[in-house]
């Protein structure tokens, strides 16, 4: 069973996600403050994370950053929608960011999509880009030997490059396979917020170029 943190303090919504998530048969455990997570955390380990931004003793930065290990995905949902606390949020590792009011179908999409990119589709061992090599049995990738350093959806994005080596992908392809196969659930911006992360973490292994209008290409 897939264990999810969530982290609310509005008491309403808590207990909605609770059950919520429960008839979806995760197990779940709800804190209401940064130190009654810290405590979750100690205790035991989590495939997925829901922090509120806001809390009575601190932020959900703080909560992010008590997880440590990149093991945990981490959606952020939140009335906090500037784009500055976004930017951070994905900078800290956060695999998405969800602004209230939200609609409970599209959270829990989003949480099924976050934990299957969390696991190995199995479909092809290994692919190459560049100077990158994709472990897809393992979900991982690496430049030579080093690790890179990835988020769910990253790791999802930088797959869906190398599966389509010298083939402009237009944006909306790339977010369809980013998240659902109708494109469902998606904020255009937050594509843009993750080339330019993933392009700082390629560093001058792939070239990731920008067709102006239209899409991306990776040769």
């Amino acid at each position: 069973m897939e264990r999810i943190l969530i982290v609310e303090d509005d008491a309403v919504i808590a207990s909605g996600l609770v059950y919520a998530f429960e008839q979806e048969g995760y197990g779940v455990v709800c804190s209401k403050s940064v130190s009654e997570a810290a405590s979750a955390i100690m205790n035991e380990r989590f495939d997925l994370a829901i922090l509120d931004m806001q809390l009575p003793d601190g932020t959900g930065f703080d909560v992010r950053e008590k997880l440590g290990s990149a093991d945990t995905a981490v959606i952020f949902l939140t009335v906090v929608d500037d784009e500055g606390n976004i930017v951070r949020a994905f900078e800290s590792g956060a695999d998405d960011y969800i602004t209230k009011p939200f609609r409970l179908r599209e959270l829990l999409a989003r949480v099924r999509r976050t934990l299957n990119t969390r696991s190995p589709d199995g479909r092809l061992s290994a692919l190459t880009i560049g100077g990158v090599t994709v472990d897809t049995a393992a979900g991982k990738a690496y430049i030579g030997e080093n690790l890179l350093d990835l988020t769910a959806l990253e790791y999802r994005l930088l797959l869906t490059f190398a599966s389509n080596k010298g083939q402009m992908l237009t944006r909306s392809q790339i977010l369809e396979n980013i998240w659902d196969s109708s494109g469902n659930f998606v904020e255009d911006n937050t594509l843009t917020v993750y080339i330019k992360r993933l392009r700082e973490k390629l560093c001058d292994a792939v070239n990731i170029e920008t067709v102006r209008g239209i899409g991306y290409r990776v040769d």
